[in-house]
Formats: C-alpha cells, structure tokens, sequence
C-alpha cells in the first residue's frame, strides 16, 4: 500500500512560482513512477509531468520550458517546481504513483492541492 501526502499549493499572482511536493509512505518508491496530473473545474483531469524510476521526464507542451518534475529517493518525494504561472494553470493539482506488481499495476493517488493563479 502507498499513501501520497502533497503540499506546496496556494495562491500566486501571474508569472509567480510555486514548488507542490508529494511524500510517499512505503517501500516501493525507488521502483514506481511519479506524476502529476491536475484537473480545472469542468475539465478532465490531464497529464501534467511524469518521472520513471529512472528519472526520465516528460511534460504536456503547455508547460514545457516552465515546470520541472524531480524525485528525492532518500526523502521518498517527488516535487514539481512551477515557475511563470499562468491563470490557466489554476487547478487542484494530484500527485500519482505507478507501481508495478508480480501480477499487475496499480495507480495511487493524493488527495489533491489547490494552485491559483490570478490575473
């Protein structure tokens, strides 16, 4: 079982910075990939940045050059560093963890942190 704590949300001004971070409980950090997915009031909920085991990353393009995803094996963290935030990037922001088991996947989820951003 994994439990995901984030935090780091809140309210910031247009062009601003937040750092969300995600703390995982368990023994399967070092082995699962981490994410994080955000969902804005009447849309779906998107793939916003992924890290492997490895440490590969990936970005949707709307944030590419803007966040950055990074994972502290020691601290069993994963954090995603927002920098020159726009309104639309408002949303309740959630940390995920793929795990990989003998006998299949499994997906854990946060409960979720508010990021504002005002105009």
């Amino acid at each position: 079982q994994v439990q995901l704590v984030e935090s780091g949300g809140g309210l910031v001004q247009a062009g601003g910075s937040l750092r969300l971070s995600c703390a995982a409980s368990g023994s399967t950090f070092s082995r699962s990939a981490m994410a994080w997915y955000r969902q804005a009031p009447g849309k779906q909920r998107e793939l916003v940045a992924s890290i492997s085991s490895s440490g590969r990353t990936n970005y949707v393009d709307s944030v590419k050059g803007r966040f950055t995803i990074s994972r502290d094996r020691a601290k069993k963290t994963v954090y995603l560093e927002m920098n020159s935030l726009k309104p639309e990037d408002t949303a309740v922001y959630y940390c995920n963890a793929k795990v990989a088991y003998p006998s299949d996947t499994r997906d854990y989820w946060g409960q979720g942190t508010q990021v504002t951003v005002s105009s």
